[in-house]
């Protein structure tokens, strides 16, 4: 079991969602919590949560404003931290941002704005705590990717390829590390019932929603629940759900015949959609 009672957990996207579940997790098994993102509001809300859950009055909770694309404003928050708390013993990359649609109804500035935030904001936070992990010989870093960066989804042309990023990123560091003593995990939660996922519920092509609709939707205290189980069992692949497993392990076997399923359940979803205008 990892010890984190009396260590510091830092969180990007801290303020809601999984990354909120997380912390609060982290809170109840004693760990010092603090967390990131843009909006003031919801981080001191996120903090009284997180608090009401620690285990001991000793425990120490932060919050950071600030926008995970920013370099220098992510790179000023972790130089900070370090100083007057060392490097935290585990980095979870929660922060994550989506905007759903057809290719070619997408801007590039909105492209860009998922790969600057998912992809780019993940880099940034890495390496605010990569040289102390390695100075220390130890550390924990767990990237929150999604079964879209698994296998390419319909309306996801920007959030999949920043997410693939992130998957692509956290294999290459998985292999740099290891022997340094740093431990790399990777996420694939299926959809959960987030407000990122409200946000994007009404931007969804018709097709995307109908095939969102036939995949579950899970809860993020329990994919906090199986993140923090699988990576006390070491396991570098972390997929929620018994719908995200077995999309997982269905990509992994049939190589290229996913395509052609994929192709039918798109099908499906336009047939669907058809019946419901009759």
């Amino acid at each position: 079991m990892i010890n984190v009672a009396g260590n510091w957990v830092f969180i990007t996207g801290g303020s809601s969602g999984i990354g909120l579940s997380l912390a609060k997790l982290f809170s109840r098994l004693g760990a010092n919590v603090a967390i990131l993102a843009r909006r003031k509001e919801q981080l001191d809300y996120a903090v009284e949560e997180i608090k009401k859950q620690a285990q001991s009055i000793d425990q120490d909770f932060l919050s950071y404003q600030c926008d995970v694309s920013d370099q220098q404003s992510v790179s000023s928050v972790f130089s900070n931290f370090e100083a007057s708390n060392g490097t935290p013993l585990i980095l979870i990359n929660s922060a994550g941002i989506t905007y759903p649609g057809e290719f070619h109804e997408l801007s590039n500035e909105t492209i860009k704005s998922q790969m600057d935030v998912n992809y780019f904001g993940t880099v940034f936070a890495i390496r605010g705590v990569i040289n102390g992990m390695i100075n220390r010989g130890s550390g924990y870093i767990v990237n929150i990717s999604s079964m879209a960066g698994v296998i390419g989804t319909y309306g996801y042309s920007a959030y999949g390829a920043s997410k693939y990023a992130v998957r692509g990123l956290s294999d290459v560091l998985r292999a740099e590390y290891k022997l340094k003593g740093i431990k790399v995990f990777i996420v694939f939660p299926p959809d959960t019932d987030t407000p990122q996922l409200a946000f994007e519920k009404e931007l969804k092509p018709k097709i995307t929603a109908e095939l969102a609709d036939n995949g579950g939707l899970m809860k993020p205290d329990d994919v906090a629940d199986i993140v923090w189980k699988d990576m006390n069992r070491g396991k570098y692949t972390i997929v929620p759900g018994f719908n995200g497993r077995f999309l997982y392990v269905l990509s992994s076997m049939l190589g290229d015949m996913v395509y052609p399923i994929m192709d039918l359940m798109i099908q499906n979803a336009i047939k669907s959609i058809q019946k419901r205008k009759k």
